[in-house]
């Protein structure tokens, strides 16, 4: 019983951390204190009410769609293709970007290239569909597409730099998290 005790405590130890402090600040500062609390709350709903879809669309995936064919559009030979794929699943995706982790999970699990994953993370992060229409309405063509042609550029070169920048032995502790996780 000790041990689960432990073992839970060590895994939510930065949530602890962080109620811990939030208490603190609530006896120093009840105002302060108090305000922490109720935005804590207000994040932890909306996590609440972004996560339950993002899951399910991902137990779907995780079912439907067999390793051999994530591997033969998003893996190691998957060329140009697995590029324009990874960047179209984290355009079109919703949710913050909290929510893209498990995706990404979700794909290195399924045998999805590395640096393929990051291209998906990184245009989840900055060229969502709905983010690049408003600029263009708000903001003006010109500016849209600058910025999505160095958003482009920046995540190839981030992508490709951190996957070479990564040993065999990191690139192998990545994937079987991965494969860990349920």
């Amino acid at each position: 019983m000790k041990d689960k005790i432990m073992k839970l405590a060590k895994r939510y130890q930065i949530f602890i951390l962080l109620l811990v402090i939030n208490i603190v600040v609530l006896v120093i500062s009840p105002n302060v204190g108090r305000k922490a609390f109720q935005m804590t709350g207000s994040n932890m709903l909306e996590m609440l009410s972004v996560l339950p879809p993002i899951f399910i669309l991902l137990g779907l995936l995780d079912v439907w769609v067999k390793r051999e064919t994530m591997i033969k559009y998003m893996g190691d030979n998957s060329g140009m293709v697995g590029v324009l794929l990874a960047f179209f699943l984290g355009s079109a995706a919703a949710g913050p970007l909290y929510a893209a982790f498990p995706v990404a999970g979700v794909l290195l699990k399924k045998g999805s290239k590395l640096s393929n994953v990051f291209i998906m993370l990184g245009a989840w992060s900055t060229t969502k569909i709905p983010l690049i229409l408003f600029e263009a309405s708000a903001l003006g063509l010109k500016f849209m597409l600058v910025r999505f042609m160095m958003d482009l550029i920046g995540i190839a070169i981030i992508s490709y730099i951190t996957e070479k920048s990564l040993t065999q032995k990191d690139k192998d502790v990545i994937y079987q998290k991965a494969q860990q996780t349920e």
